[in-house]
């Protein structure tokens, strides 16, 4: 971990889920605008590996990291604790935390391991902003990125309950974006496809048509999110094909959208 005496000419950004995948770009890529950060993730081991690895690119940065299990409302807690710590405002929140389960409601998936989706993907991402942008409006602005996807758009079948979560996010973003807007604290939504991270892995759908197809580099979703956050835009969805599927959903009935994405997480062998 980085630790040099903090600038506090520097705004300070919290980015959760930091220890890898678009996270850790998001983190990296705020480094290099002049953020010192606040790294969390549940995983300790690989989150200080994250950190050290961004001390190696910008040796300026302060880096602080928080091992945080955020599917408990005592892990919520922890960050917000440490954060308040540091006597610091939040300039910018990247809530990026989530994952996802795959198979069958009915007959796969396991029922604990969906709530504990839900606490992390939906629970601990309306706790937490709660907390900062109420710190947001009292020190009279912010910025807040909430990353949802373009399967918070289509019914998710074999994902039923991580889509559900992620148009959850989209429109919770949405909602709060309109409230938020004219008092300084600005919010966008991040909407990326399939990306090149461990997702597919965690989720044990790497024998899936969606996780042996096309991905994105996390580098350039992150990069898109910050320009979309620096543009105030209200969404962004990465990725000229995702673009075109997104536009396509608009026509289609719920019906057919969960046709589409059954035939992205249908076992390919």
């Amino acid at each position: 971990m980085n630790t040099p005496t903090p600038d506090l000419q520097r705004p300070l950004a919290l980015v959760t889920g930091a220890s890898s995948g678009i996270g850790f770009e998001l983190a990296r890529k705020l480094a290099g605008r002049g953020y010192d950060l606040v790294m969390v993730s549940d995983n300790e081991e690989k989150l200080n590996e994250a950190a050290e690895s961004l001390s190696e690119i910008d040796d300026v940065a302060q880096v602080e990291v928080v091992q945080a299990d955020l599917s408990q409302r005592e892990g919520v807690r922890k960050v917000y604790d440490s954060v308040r710590a540091l006597k610091r405002p939040v300039a910018l929140l990247a809530a990026n935390a989530g994952v996802g389960v795959y198979g069958g409601f009915s007959d796969e998936t396991d029922l604990e391991e969906e709530i504990s989706l839900i606490n992390l993907n939906v629970t601990s991402q309306v706790h937490l902003v709660k907390l900062i942008s109420r710190d947001m409006l009292e020190q009279g602005g912010g910025d807040i990125l909430i990353t949802s996807s373009v399967a918070g758009v289509l019914p998710g079948p074999r994902m039923a309950v991580y889509a559900a979560s992620k148009a959850f996010l989209r429109s919770f973003g949405q909602a709060i974006r309109n409230e938020l807007n004219d008092k300084g604290v600005h919010v966008t939504v991040l909407m990326p496809g399939p990306t090149d991270t461990e997702f597919f892995e965690r989720a044990n759908m790497e024998d899936t048509v969606v996780g042996e197809g096309a991905k994105q580099d996390p580098a350039e979703v992150a990069e898109a999110a910050i320009q979309a956050l620096n543009e105030n835009m209200g969404h962004v969805v990465t990725g000229a094909k995702n673009k075109l599927q997104m536009g396509a959903a608009k026509l289609m009935s719920d019906e057919t959208k969960a046709k589409v994405h059954a035939k992205q997480t249908e076992p390919k062998h």
